[in-house]
């Protein structure tokens, strides 16, 4: 019996990370994939027509490519396919919970509007987190049977624990990697370093680039326990993860930042790596109540994050049983072979 086949569209990127492990699980269930990248996202249908772009058994529109949906729904009704659809995000949510909005009621509500139109025509909308599953059936209307939560996980062939001796136990290093944008409350990391200052011990490191970063640069000054470092290569990530003795979340208080559970979230974790990060419905109940491995604060709370790490730095020794706990997290809760269990109930009535 032949493979089904499941045509990708839209002008996605095939290297970030969500992509990479959906494709991944999509094939280790023996589906077939196809990419139709289009020159534009609206002349799609036109493009793949021209094109003679081969008839798939489904086809697939990529997180965060809300613009190619209207041209693959198109394509998908002239030839009766079905059409999936995993936006990752909301734009609108995006707009309205983390942007600072200059935009009148009118305009927003047009936005989401012209989004809830566009959930609408698929036949399955993929979500990230139960939260954003509520936002779909809740905000944009989207029919609740539609919706299947996938959770986004990490590539285990990289991602994984390691086994590194930190000797120097005058040395503690507390990581925060991302975009510096303001949903990952990096500003509020700047204040709690600030607040416990230099105590020869503690060395708080952000790594990446992204709109804040200037701001927390300025906010930083020339406190000597902050330090900041140009992006890595995604391959050299998991290495610089297992540097560092503990690793940060995000820590923004807007609706949207408690909606999602970001990727470094899932890798930390799959790295066997003790993660703080602010409180969130998003995650499992059970991973909610866990008291090693990830360690939930209060959102915006600088104090709380400060003193958080503190109690870590003075309970160092017990930093291991912390990271089997969080790799045991992971295994119990985010792991691939999850996924693809949660990818096999989208597929279980086609």
């Amino acid at each position: 019996m032949k493979n089904p086949t499941i045509l990708w569209w839209g002008r996605f990127d095939k290297n970030y990370s969500r992509n990479r492990i959906m494709r991944q699980s999509l094939k280790s269930l023996n589906y077939q994939l196809m990419d139709f990248i289009p020159l534009f996202s609206q002349w799609g249908f036109a493009e793949a027509t021209l094109r003679n772009i081969k008839k798939t058994d489904f086809v697939w529109v990529p997180c965060f490519r809300q613009r190619d949906i209207a041209s693959a729904h198109k394509w998908c009704l002239k030839h009766n396919i079905k059409l999936i659809i995993d936006p990752l995000i909301s734009s609108w949510d995006k707009r309205v919970n983390e942007k600072t909005n200059t935009l009148s009621k009118k305009s927003i509500h047009k936005i989401k509007q012209l989004e809830s139109a566009l959930f609408n025509k698929a036949d399955v909308v993929i979500s990230d987190t139960v939260k954003h599953s509520e936002l779909f059936i809740d905000d944009l209307l989207v029919n609740k049977n539609k919706i299947y939560t996938v959770f986004v996980g990490a590539e285990e062939n990289i991602f994984t624990p390691q086994k590194i001796n930190h000797n120097d136990s005058n040395s503690f290093e507390v990581l925060f990697y991302g975009s510096f944008i303001t949903l990952q409350g990096t500003t509020v990391i700047i204040d709690a370093a600030k607040k416990m200052g230099a105590n020869g011990i503690v060395k708080w490191t952000l790594l990446g680039n992204g709109p804040e970063l200037q701001l927390c640069k300025k906010l930083a000054g020339a406190s000597p326990n902050i330090s900041f470092e140009a992006s890595v290569a995604y391959e050299k990530l998991p290495a610089r993860i297992h540097q560092a003795d503990i690793i940060l979340g995000i820590f923004g208080g807007s609706k949207k930042a408690g909606n999602v559970i970001p990727n470094k979230v899932f890798q930390a974790l799959a790295c066997g790596k003790t993660v703080v990060t602010r409180s969130s419905f998003a995650y499992p109940e059970k991973v909610r109540k866990t008291k090693q491995g990830i360690i939930f604060i209060s959102p915006n709370n600088s104090e709380e994050l400060k003193n958080t790490i503190q109690h870590l730095v003075d309970t160092r020794r017990s930093i291991q049983a912390n990271n089997n706990s969080a790799r045991e997290i992971y295994e119990k809760n985010f792991s691939q072979a999850i996924i693809i269990n949660q990818l096999k109930e989208v597929f279980r009535n086609f």
